[in-house]
């Protein structure tokens, strides 16, 4: 744009030379002006070519981890008839995540459970990391012949994972369980992926150093 306007003006004076003096004369600062609106005009539309305003990601990555989940809590239980139980239960551990994407390092992760030996396990967990940022899931068990598998939904977050989605999933398998409730367990096999609402200039809302 810049090398435009410089031939133009160049142009411009060449037929200046060939006009008759008198002929200038006549139209003082004509020429002039008109270079100077040319010139306004090219450098109003190089500065707003350049003044591209940033754009978030329109498509963030999923973030794949792996983990452990290690957790200790108080347990409510009562019987439902024949073999039939159902418990409610809080654990409050902590949870290192692995992978060159995982979202964190760790966090320090709390649930809410009840579980009903016929119908499966519900619960909610909200994991907190060391800046105080939430990621909250839903969860859904069942308990088979073959062990237990628990399979986690997120559903957003806050900080720099606003709008979290994805799953993960695990089995438990409790190391400490008490006749007056007192439990402590540790997951098996966690993995998952999760990804974040686009942020200005942070794709995916966090990074995997940390």
């Amino acid at each position: 744009m810049f090398l435009f306007a410089a031939l133009w003006c160049g142009y411009s004076d060449r037929m200046v030379s060939d006009r008759s003096l008198r002929g200038a004369a006549r139209h003082p600062g004509k020429n002039g002006s008109q270079r100077s609106t040319l010139l306004l005009v090219v450098l109003t539309l190089a500065g707003l070519g350049a003044a591209q305003p940033a754009r978030a990601d329109s498509s963030p990555e999923w973030r794949e981890f792996s983990g452990t989940w290690t957790a200790a809590g108080r347990r409510q239980d009562i019987g439902l008839g024949g073999d039939r139980r159902a418990s409610v239960a809080d654990y409050s551990g902590s949870l290192m995540l692995y992978g060159t994407s995982r979202p964190a390092l760790g966090f320090r992760a709390e649930a809410v459970v009840l579980n009903d030996s016929a119908t499966g396990l519900i619960g909610r967990a909200v994991w907190t990391d060391e800046t105080d940022n939430h990621v909250y899931s839903e969860l859904r068990g069942e308990t088979t012949a073959a062990g237990n598998r628990i399979v986690g939904t997120f559903v957003g977050g806050s900080g720099r994972y606003r709008g979290a989605t994805g799953t993960y999933e695990f089995s438990w398998r409790f190391l400490l369980e008490t006749e007056d409730g007192i439990v402590q367990g540790q997951s098996t096999g966690l993995s998952g992926k999760v990804r974040f609402l686009p942020t200005l200039g942070r794709p995916g809302g966090g990074t995997s150093d940390r």
